[in-house]
């Protein structure tokens, strides 16, 4: 008998961990109220991974990583976190044509490990897209002002500083993203050729000023530095007491932890598998293609970029791909890479709240957040969520100073990695049966390398990030006991079905 012979194992329905099956997830995406339309094929699955992912990794923590952190190796720092996300993908590609429901990560971890593990990622993911595309936001109002020539899109209100740029964009793009995906997977085809020519724009021009003695010394020596001591220091690095984590060996590895934050696009991806058509198909090579293409870009760019400059000139919170240019001379260059930028981040915004609005779909469908917000109506698009996504990230974009809060970001993604990787060995014991329009080359080694590699990065950021990322987590499980575990749907037909087959003893 092979393994795809033997009988499923009975999934668990009571409880905390009672599982939800792959046919019942896929049953629900045919209730009427809470249908998605089917628009979506490889080609826009692969600009959506590609639309958010060349935007804040290259135009805005490229050079801050290069001058603060890690130096020339800021390159090896993305190959690193490339080959983190590469091994995460494939079983990200695995379950998306295995489960091709809403949701992502929460999805996935509902079916492979129950209930309060998929709502504790659900609530993960919920952080990590909701920050992430607030932190965007705010990136893009920054380069607003730089294209205007004005200082950056504020008014003080107060005591409070309101940044109607970044408030501008996100109400935009919640309107696009409310009138539906097709309509957004075109403006980010049009935004992402752009940024991509942009992109290309920098390496070829760049490529002439590269100054070879620039990547000399390729790993800095460590050094003692304000972003590296105490609770700013890597975990890895507080727990082994080797000091700070700026340059040096402990620089790189923090580097390739803060880059990761430009390789989130390809989970992005995912949460959109019920609205792709022939996902079994479309959403490995989404999910592989825009890996792929976003790590060739990254790496060229980061090689050029710390060519052109030393990495010393690159010091500071206020660099940006731009620096380079105008020390070089380039000042004319300069808008160039702005208006490249503003295109960058604004498709970076867009598929975050996207994503973010599929994963409180899938959430809310499944009654851990109110039922209400899963209704789709004539459009197709769970607009109600999209709006509260809007005026959440609106809100914290406009009101709130995010700072160090990127790396909360970065933590949020890798958590989910690790239960995604871990997951497909799960399902590969417990439904061996079920069809996989992908399979992940050499179980187990593969999924438990992502998971290492997974975990490792995760210990590679800061003291503070982790206690910030265990408070964020904590509020997760008090709102599961108080509601999500009482309004479950699951839990629902589970006690529908208790009191029925009590009535018929």
């Amino acid at each position: 008998m092979t393994r795809a012979d033997r009988p499923a194992k009975t999934p668990r329905t009571t409880g905390w961990f009672r599982t939800k099956s792959i046919e019942q997830s896929i049953q629900d995406t045919d209730e009427p109220d809470t249908k998605l339309r089917k628009e979506l094929g490889s080609w826009d699955l692969t600009v959506f991974g590609v639309a958010v992912a060349v935007g804040a990794g290259i135009f805005t923590l490229t050079a801050r990583t290069a001058g603060n952190v890690a130096g020339p190796a800021v390159s090896l720092a993305f190959v690193l976190a490339a080959i983190a996300c590469g091994l995460a993908a494939l079983c990200y590609a695995e379950f998306a044509s295995t489960v091709p429901v809403a949701g992502s990560a929460y999805t996935f971890s509902y079916a492979a490990f129950g209930e309060f593990i998929a709502w504790i990622i659900g609530w993960d993911l919920i952080l990590e897209f909701g920050l992430a595309a607030a932190v965007v936001a705010k990136a893009w109002s920054l380069y607003l002002g730089d294209l205007l020539g004005t200082a950056a899109p504020v008014l003080e209100i107060g005591s409070l500083n309101f940044d109607w740029g970044a408030l501008l964009i996100v109400v935009v793009l919640t309107v696009l993203i409310a009138s539906g995906t097709k309509l957004s997977s075109r403006v980010s085809l049009v935004i992402t050729a752009v940024k991509v020519i942009v992109v290309l724009f920098v390496v070829v021009l760049g490529a002439f000023y590269i100054k070879v003695a620039n990547y000399d010394p390729y790993i800095p020596p460590s050094q003692p530095g304000s972003t590296g001591e105490g609770l700013h220091q890597s975990l890895l690095s507080f727990v082994t007491g080797a000091g700070g984590s700026t340059f040096g060996a402990y620089g790189l590895l923090a580097a390739a932890s803060l880059v990761f934050f430009a390789f989130i696009g390809f989970d992005v991806v995912a949460t959109t598998a019920e609205e792709t058509k022939e996902p079994q198909k479309a959403l490995p090579r989404g999910i592989l293609g825009s890996l792929a293409i976003v790590t060739v870009l990254y790496v060229a760019v980061t090689l050029v970029l710390t060519g052109m400059v030393k990495y010393t000139d690159l010091a500071g919170d206020s660099s940006t791909l731009a620096t380079a240019f105008e020390l070089n001379g380039l000042t004319w260059a300069k808008n160039i890479i702005s208006f490249g930028a503003l295109a960058g981040l604004t498709t970076v915004v867009m598929v975050l709240m996207l994503g973010q609005t599929r994963v409180l779909f899938a959430m809310s469908r499944d009654g851990l957040v109110p039922r209400a917000l899963a209704h789709t109506g004539k459009k197709g698009t769970p607009v109600r969520t999209t709006i509260l996504v809007g005026v959440i990230v609106g809100l914290l974009a406009a009101f709130v100073p995010l700072g160090t809060l990127e790396e909360m970001v970065n933590i949020g993604t890798l958590f989910a990695f690790v239960l995604v990787s871990a997951g497909v060995l799960v399902l590969r014991r417990t439904r061996p049966d079920l069809p996989r329009g992908f399979r992940v080359p050499w179980v187990p080694l593969v999924p438990i390398l992502a998971v290492l590699a997974c975990l490792w990065l995760m210990l590679n950021l800061s003291v503070e990030t982790w206690l910030r990322f265990l408070v964020w987590m904590a509020a997760g499980v008090v709102i599961y006991v108080v509601y999500s575990r009482r309004h479950s749907v699951m839990g629902l037909r589970e006690a529908e079905k208790t009191r029925t087959e009590k009535s018929e003893h």
